[in-house]
């Protein structure tokens, strides 16, 4: 009996009693449609990561130092002197100082925005764009001028719009609305929207200590950023002796990071999702054994009419293989159907467009490995099977 012949008897089968293969095949529906669902999640997240990581800058640099004392210290000329010394590694920097406490707009007190000091240099490093105004110069700087620019959603939510000459209050401190940031998130309030950011110099005196201790350098270029953080933590080093005091870390050290994390998530979740295949393997055993103990005297007969024992093998192990085959085909189309509701669920929760991405490694992994839990687990079956004696089988009622 060749190949086709085989095929075409293990359908003939399966369609004698549908709801019994379908039953059958739902462990392998359900593993090869989870894997390719969590698959195409994860996918998806990297995706989403990638790009905001992209519209923020993979050549960014953060630097933040703990410091060790009075003794050894770092100033904000020592890191300007830094990128004029190195301009193939380095760009730009910008001190930052966050400010806490509570923003007043007309009589309303805001606790959420969040608010930030920075140089004339941020706008660049950050590939931020103004949609009014200007932003912070170096004479607001130097001389401490009491001027911040907003995000698109404080412009929008507390000035209509027309935000540009109008003053709100920081900790009790007024200062002028000179500009207005491009909106950057899709959703109505997130935090790269409900920002203000003020003059470097302002936020340091606003703070507890008085002091800047955290930075944003740009790098030169994307190729050249492991040896911009390596010439940042050896300059650092010499200052205050150990690379405990201070961390480096680069955007793109942060990507890689995150795409570590969700791989390792996607290959967790993928095992566990994976197990369901083993439960089918086991139900397509089970099923088997009752198909062969059902057809003994057909068996019987066939044999009696000269068919071999890898006759018999082949048949039964090429019905187990078909029957998970189809449960894989049917698992792919389950899979895909999850991930369409899935990116318009996430989407429609998270506010933002994060497609849910099948891949086709993980499709094609997955029912691969249901074909194969199907022969294996089908072979003690067809053995039980092509084991029969031929007489015994005839007498089998």
């Amino acid at each position: 009996m060749n190949f086709y012949q085989s095929f075409k008897l293990a359908i003939q089968s399966i369609m004698k009693s549908k709801v019994r293969a379908f039953l059958t095949m739902l462990g392998i529906i359900i593993g090869v449609g989870a894997v390719t669902v969590i698959v195409g999640l994860g996918n998806g997240m990297k995706n989403y990561i990638t790009k905001s990581f992209e519209s923020m800058g993979t050549n960014l640099i953060t630097v933040d130092i703990q410091g060790r004392g009075t003794s050894r210290t770092i100033s904000v000329d020592d890191m300007y002197a830094l990128v004029e010394q190195n301009p193939d590694l380095l760009s730009y920097v910008s001190p930052t100082a966050g400010v806490s406490g509570t923003v007043k707009i007309g009589n309303k007190n805001i606790k959420t925005t969040r608010v930030s000091g920075v140089s004339e240099d941020y706008m660049k490093i950050s590939s931020s764009e103004l949609t009014d105004g200007r932003f912070i110069q170096y004479v607001d700087v130097l001389r401490r001028q009491q001027v911040c620019v907003v995000g698109s959603y404080i412009a929008k939510t507390y000035y209509s719009g027309n935000a540009v000459g109008k003053t709100l209050k920081i900790n009790g401190t007024a200062f002028t609305v000179v500009g207005v940031l491009k909106e950057e998130a899709k959703s109505e309030k997130l935090s790269s929207d409900d920002v203000i950011f003020i003059p470097y110099t302002n936020a340091s005196k606003m703070s507890w200590t008085g002091t800047i201790s955290s930075f944003v350098f740009s790098g030169a270029s994307p190729e050249n950023i492991n040896k911009a953080v390596i010439t940042i933590k050896e300059a650092l080093y010499k200052v205050y002796g150990s690379y405990d005091y201070f961390s480096v870390v680069s955007m793109s050290e942060m990507l890689d990071s995150f795409m570590t994390e969700i791989n390792v998530m996607v290959i967790v979740l993928g095992a566990i999702a994976a197990i369901s295949l083993l439960v089918g393997g086991i139900g397509i055993m089970n099923i088997m054994l009752v198909s062969v103990t059902e057809r003994t005297r057909e068996i019987g007969i066939r044999k009696s009419l000269g068919a071999k024992q890898k006759d018999i093998l082949g048949q039964f192990v090429i019905e187990a293989a078909t029957t998970s085959a189809l449960g894989g085909i049917m698992g792919i189309l389950f899979g895909f159907l999850l991930c369409s509701i899935g990116t318009n669920i996430i989407s429609s929760l998270a506010q933002e467009t994060i497609t849910v991405v099948p891949s086709f490694g993980a499709v094609l992994g997955a029912f691969s490995v249901s074909v194969g839990i199907g022969i294996i687990f089908g072979f003690l079956p067809a053995k039980k099977a092509a084991k029969l004696n031929p007489i015994d089988a005839l007498r089998y009622d």
